[in-house]
């Protein structure tokens, strides 16, 4: 068989052709398409031998496209809900079986909460063998299984991120975030979900993907922001089982933007929140402070995403600019099961 030729669109930081690489299903990406002249730099730095074409879907001709002459499309665009209900009108419309997934890196065994919607589509008359019409899978399928796959109303997952209540220590009432709170605005729900999640041994520890010949100095939280939002931070140790979603707005932002690392193992994150509402200022940074809190670097980000070792960033591109780029990427090992699930 003829290797597939790829066409990617949206391409970014070369995540999808990273996960083809992964995929080891014969193929040659003939093109990549993305206006975002810093992701190019960074893609032609690690993809060196591609066609990148610096420019907006909508600016490229059908001549142009047919003489790429692809088979094949791998694309991760904007404003998925948008996308989404287009996109499925023009495949059914051309005759294209497919499914739907909602997926994370957990699945996967890797540390890190990154849920993602993702579709695959073959132009062909016969089903998918995993193709449950009108679901969206939740795992990855396993063919001729006897046992139902997970599936969820797309809807209400993508376009409505719905918020959980509060909840007490009486699981059966309401109540306000106050009653709720043991330490650092946490209840004992989500404590009870986050020792669930680090007790699951079919997930790696975090400090499989630390990085421990790299000058952290810069990535330590400084004391101001430290004590802005101590009440606000997801903290995690290296010998953690998960990490929150790392946004492009992490290093920049501290709220929902991604897990911060506690480096000092012997101490426990509930002595010091304990009263700590109680102290001076001064007191409370002193406290914090013995945390020794810093944030993930790009290079263990990369990783976490599933970026080989050799996956690099021009000197040029700056530490903010590559938390931005990795915050819009996805997960590479995610896409590679995808890819080989698609081709086989």
């Amino acid at each position: 068989m003829e290797p597939l030729r790829v066409l990617e669109l949206y391409s970014g930081i070369g995540g999808m052709h990273q996960a083809l690489r992964e995929s080891c299903v014969p193929a040659q990406v003939v093109a990549a398409i993305d206006v975002n002249h810093v992701a190019n730099e960074v893609y032609k730095y690690n993809f060196p031998h591609t066609q990148l074409l610096a420019k907006t879907i909508e600016g490229i001709t059908v001549e142009e496209f047919d003489r790429l002459s692809f088979n094949m499309i791998l694309m991760s665009p904007p404003c998925q809900p948008f996308t989404r209900d287009l996109l499925i009108k023009t495949i059914e419309n051309c005759g294209f079986q497919y499914q739907e997934f909602l997926l994370s890196p957990t699945s996967l065994g890797i540390p890190n909460s990154r849920l993602r919607y993702f579709l695959i589509a073959k132009l062909q008359s016969e089903p998918l063998p995993y193709q449950a019409p009108g679901q969206v899978l939740m795992e990855f399928p396993q063919i001729d299984s006897e046992h139902p796959q997970k599936h969820v109303d797309v809807e209400n997952k993508i376009e409505g991120k719905k918020i959980e209540p509060n909840v007490c220590f009486d699981s059966s009432r309401q109540c306000s975030g106050k009653e709720a709170i043991l330490f650092k605005l946490e209840t004992a729900e989500e404590i009870d979900r986050k020792h669930q999640q680090d007790s699951d041994l079919s997930v790696q520890m975090l400090k499989d993907f630390l990085e421990d010949d790299t000058d952290m100095n810069q990535y330590f939280l400084p004391p101001k922001p430290l004590l802005r939002y101590a009440l606000l931070l997801d903290i995690v140790k290296p010998t953690c089982r998960r990490s929150m979603c790392f946004t492009k707005g992490y290093g920049r932002y501290i709220e929902g933007t991604g897990s911060v690392l506690q480096t000092t193992e012997d101490v426990q994150v509930e002595d010091i929140y304990k009263s700590l509402s109680d102290l001076s200022q001064e007191e409370k940074i002193t406290r914090l402070l013995m945390l020794k809190l810093r944030y993930f670097t790009p290079k263990e980000i990369a990783n976490l995403l599933g970026f080989p070792p050799e996956f690099g960033f021009p000197e040029n591109i700056t530490v903010k600019q590559r938390y931005r780029l990795l915050g819009n990427s996805l997960n590479v090992h995610v896409v590679a099961k995808l890819i080989k699930l698609l081709y086989g």
